[in-house]
């Protein structure tokens, strides 16, 4: 056993010497035969082609797409670096996509590279890599956020692009022009591959986008030089029209700003009318107390915690010991977080009911609620104190979810932009059920994430007319299936639809005093 011990940790030693170098699409000629079947029993590393391997964690359930979405990108990167060098990139369609924030990448992906054979390459959970024979590469340059992936720069990208990637895909579009400061070197590109429709489909998107200036220097520019230009607006819909972003603003900023606007109307035809007496805090408090311990256990359940309903009173009570058979309970401690942060959010639904905006309230009561999330564990030593300190600062991945929260660097930009929104928004409805989806899609800590949505959640129903309403483990499945459909897909209306059904019906199970 011993020996065995010894074998894998060498193995181990040699995969941490790859990654190291930045080797994550991993060949079997670089692994030794008998350390490649030893990391591949033991669960470290897990196929993706024939003689390929990505590295894996070996206590993630069978059949997981987990592994795979965290390295889908460095994957593919390392794998057409292996085989085509620098000449390479991946489809314009895809770069201005992933230049526009986007973070969930397509079932099917298209590489350009001269030296490619056509050819499709089955990956793993029903994705696909197409390897295109491109006769000429754009100007593309390697982009470490996304993987390594090698990305048409954005001039060149929306020259390349038909008039159909506006209509599928509105957002990235939107965003891509609304990044342009001017045109100067777009037009340089149109003029030297005397493009003169496209020039027009452009200046047509750049005026349906807001950006009439620049519009115009377009036409302009290409009628200076002797074009022919008749301007066309590609957008199958009209587009909500936001200002331009701040100096330094990342794209992820601005592409929150416009999910929220492109959504909000769908989410308040879905929602019912407020039932709560706005003067009766008392009743509201006592009814989200007399809700407490089915919240907290489907609320831990969701999260994969094992608790039950005597464990939660055992920690709400005085028969809670941290420093006796309690204290080294992760279980516990996830119970005793949640209790200390429930009661920071009655006391901040109070707050609000007494005058407080409720997205206020909630910007400046977040890093509490965090760290009272995981106070108790960190008094247990099982999470580190500097693990308190904010914002998370690695990349973080949802189990089995095709969206990929936003690069750690984006988070401190983004987060503020959700606390803006939710101080605006006059909809209480639109708050839970946008807040809840922005708050997640950006996963601004590495844990915890799930429950502070919901409490946040909470906090918006409650501050405007809802009862505390709990999402049922049993439901589980069909809640993250919905999270990932608005996150990934931009389809907001079954998760609008699964928290309005609960809203409903937990309003009639126990009436609300008033």
């Amino acid at each position: 056993m011993k020996h065995h011990a010894t074998k894998l940790a060498d193995a181990l030693g040699e995969l941490k010497q790859l990654q190291d170098k930045g080797v994550y699409a991993i060949q079997s000629k670089q692994l030794g035969r008998m350390v490649r079947e030893l990391l591949l029993k033991s669960g470290f590393i897990v196929p993706v082609i024939k003689g390929w391997y990505v590295a894996s964690r070996p206590d993630e359930a069978a059949g997981s797409s987990t592994t795979w979405y965290a390295h889908q990108r460095d994957f593919i990167a390392g794998y057409c670096d292996i085989r085509f060098g620098q000449d390479w990139h991946v489809s314009p369609e895809l770069s201005l996509m992933l230049l526009s924030g986007e973070r969930s990448l397509p079932r099917q992906i298209f590489v350009w590279a001269p030296k490619a054979n056509n050819q499709l390459i089955a990956l793993p959970h029903g994705t696909s890599l197409v390897l295109y024979r491109a006769p000429a590469l754009l100007p593309a340059s390697r982009f470490r956020d996304e993987g390594g992936l090698r990305l048409v720069l954005r001039v060149n990208a929306l020259a390349a692009v038909g008039e159909s990637f506006y209509r599928q895909h509105p957002l990235a579009a939107q965003l891509n022009l609304s990044s342009l400061g001017y045109v100067d070197d777009l037009a340089r590109v149109l003029l030297e591959a005397s493009q003169p429709v496209v020039a027009g489909r452009l200046a047509g998107a750049l005026r349906a986008a807001g950006s009439t200036s620049l519009a115009d220097g377009l036409l302009n520019t290409m009628r200076s030089a002797g074009h022919d230009v008749r301007e066309s607006n590609p957008f199958a819909h009209r587009l909500s029209i936001l200002g331009p972003p701040a100096r330094g603003e990342s794209p992820h900023a601005q592409r929150i700003r416009l999910m929220w606007a492109n959504m909000r109307e769908t989410v308040m035809a879905r929602f019912p009318l407020p039932v709560v007496n706005p003067r009766d805090l008392a009743g509201l408090l006592a009814d989200i107390e007399a809700r407490y311990v089915s919240d907290a256990y489907h609320s831990l359940s969701i999260e994969g915690y094992r608790v039950s309903s005597e464990l939660i009173e055992r920690v709400r009570g005085s028969d809670w010991d941290p420093d006796g058979a309690d204290g080294p309970e992760r279980n516990a401690m996830a119970a005793k977080g949640y209790f200390e942060v429930h009661n920071l959010v009655k006391a901040a639904i109070k707050e609000a009911w007494e005058g407080g905006n409720a997205g206020t309230v909630f910007r400046n009561r977040l890093a509490d609620w965090y760290r009272a999330l995981w106070g108790a564990s960190v008094a247990a030593g099982l999470v580190k104190p500097a693990d308190l300190a904010g914002y998370r600062n690695d990349q973080v991945f949802i189990a089995n979810a095709t969206h990929v929260p936003i690069p750690k660097e984006a988070v401190r930009d983004c987060m503020p932009v959700l606390f803006e929104l939710l101080e605006q928004e006059p909809h209480a409805g639109v708050r839970a059920v946008l807040g809840h989806l922005v708050f997640v899609y950006i996963h601004p800590y590495m844990d915890g994430n799930g429950r502070l949505a919901r409490f946040l959640m909470n906090l918006m129903l409650t501050t405007g007319g809802y009862p505390w309403t709990i999402v049922p483990v049993e439901r589980r499945n069909d809640y993250m299936a919905a999270l990932d459909q608005a996150s990934a897909h931009r389809n907001i209306l079954p998760f609008a639809l699964l928290l309005a059904g609960l809203v409903e019906a937990q309003a009639r199970q126990r009436p609300v005093r008033g």
